[in-house]
């Protein structure tokens, strides 16, 4: 066995693209404000598919896998420290998106990728769930979905479009993020 990286994702990291945030004149109608937030989520996006490609090359023993994840997930979804309101809502929005990147890529590492459906009818699923208020089966069924993407199927960003806004569209948005990220999992460079 190769030894793994040591470190996939890092406080420091996310912290400097938290920086950023607070620094910059953010309006989610202006393009790069759009970037700076699609950036930070893709990056963590990345961070994760290359924890699980790490896995599935046997460079990491499933509970090591899962230990990785639970750190990045720690870091990304703990409390951020930003007094402006309206960035604090936008940076919420990016972690709300990725809670359901996390339980995909556990999901994934815990029990392979579901094993019946497509991703578009878990995605279905998690909407009809919502919609039944059902919001913990919701999940279950996005992160399904996003146990396949992984695997390497295709989500079909037609089928989001076509969905009422709420959680379960917030969750596909990061789904989108996992599935470019397990394309090409380059970093996204902090300073562009």
């Amino acid at each position: 066995m190769s030894n793994p990286p040591t470190e996939f994702y890092s406080e420091e990291r996310w912290q400097n693209w938290i920086d950023r945030i607070k620094d910059e004149e953010i309006d989610p109608e202006d393009e790069s404000s759009a970037r700076l937030l699609l950036n930070l989520q893709d990056d963590t996006a990345i961070a994760v598919a290359k924890i699980v490609s790490a896995y599935d090359e046997g460079e990491l023993e499933q509970e090591e896998t899962l230990e990785e994840l639970a750190e990045v997930r720690d870091i990304v979804l703990s409390e951020v420290d930003i007094e402006d309101e309206e960035k604090l809502i936008l940076v919420d929005g990016v972690q709300t998106s990725l809670v359901c990147v996390f339980f995909a890529a556990e999901e994934y590492v815990a029990g392979g990728p579901a094993e019946e459906g497509s991703v578009n009818d878990y995605v279905g699923a998690a909407a009809d769930a919502e919609a039944n208020e059902d919001l913990d089966a919701a999940l279950g069924y996005a992160a399904q979905a996003g146990t396949l993407i992984i695997d390497g199927e295709e989500l079909d960003m037609s089928t989001a479009e076509e969905l009422e806004y709420g959680l379960v569209t917030e969750w596909i948005n990061g789904l989108d993020s996992l599935q470019s990220a397990m394309s090409d999992p380059e970093v996204v460079e902090e300073d562009e």
